[in-house]
């Protein structure tokens, strides 16, 4: 494929390469990485570098739920405005437009049941484009962002 899939694709599966290394993988040099991504970020194609934390481990308090948003589009805007609205909360961490049974899916970060509850009731049902909402609060992360979650990975080297 073309080179800059190949960068996307590196940053996409290991964000803390440095320019050396994504130089080294790619067969160029490290000033040529530095203007691609400079390039990237100013095309807004690069929206920042995160990390996927397992936060079960940190012993936070820390719980996240989907909420389909059933809304009613704005004549002249669709759903943008309302896309717009949802996503001006701290609580917030994606919003999608979907197609099927409902609308907006909202993702929702919060410490408990309780507070991502109270958030649903009184911030995003009291939106005057919102129809209906429906909470589903994730138990357990089995892949996030194309990383397992699963019990470590045990040595099987000797087993046989």
């Amino acid at each position: 494929g073309n080179p800059m899939d190949k960068l996307l694709k590196l940053l996409d599966t290991n964000a803390r390469l440095t320019d050396a290394q994504l130089a080294a993988m790619l067969d160029c040099t490290e000033e040529e990485i530095k203007k691609k991504l400079t390039a990237l970020e100013r095309e807004g194609i690069v929206r920042g570098y995160k990390a996927v934390i397992d936060w079960e481990k940190t012993g936070e308090e820390h719980l996240t739920a989907l909420i389909e948003l059933r809304v009613t589009p704005q004549p002249d805007r669709g759903f943008e405005e309302i896309a717009e609205q949802v996503s001006l909360f701290d609580e917030v961490e994606s919003v999608y437009l979907m197609s099927g049974g409902y609308d907006l899916a909202v993702t929702v970060r919060g410490r408990s049941f309780r507070d991502i509850a109270f958030f649903v009731a009184k911030r995003l049902s009291t939106l005057d484009s919102v129809i209906s909402t429906a909470t589903h609060f994730v138990l357990r992360r089995y892949k996030d962002q194309g990383v397992a979650f699963t019990r470590e990975k045990k040595d099987l080297r000797g087993a046989l």
